[in-house]
């Protein structure tokens, strides 16, 4: 899979969309598919266990604390709206595109 998500801008920030695997057998990002992040959890879907799994696996993967991500939409769905504050457009681009590469 190539390509990188759509990146917005909002008022809070950089927002991108994922897609999120919860219950997975080991925490990655899979890919982009159609400009969306796919995401690989091993936490289940229960009380915010795959939020705060996917948030802390974003933050490691493009090396942002985990203060400046946050889940704007879809908490409770596999399709989330991803809102980056704090960092350049180009660089998270940038960030993005190299984890397509690695992907």
């Amino acid at each position: 899979m190539t390509g990188a998500p759509f990146i917005r801008e909002t008022k809070n920030g950089l927002s991108f969309e994922i897609s999120v695997n919860p219950h997975a057998s080991r925490a990655q990002i899979a890919g982009f598919a159609e400009g969306v992040l796919k995401v690989k959890v091993t936490a289940p879907p229960v009380e915010g266990a795959a939020n705060a799994a996917c948030v802390e696996l974003l933050a490691k993967k493009l090396g942002l604390r985990k203060s400046q991500i946050t889940i704007a939409a879809g908490e409770r769905g596999r399709k989330k709206t991803i809102v980056v504050s704090g960092v350049d457009k180009a660089l998270l681009e940038k960030r993005l595109r190299e984890l397509a590469g690695a992907s």
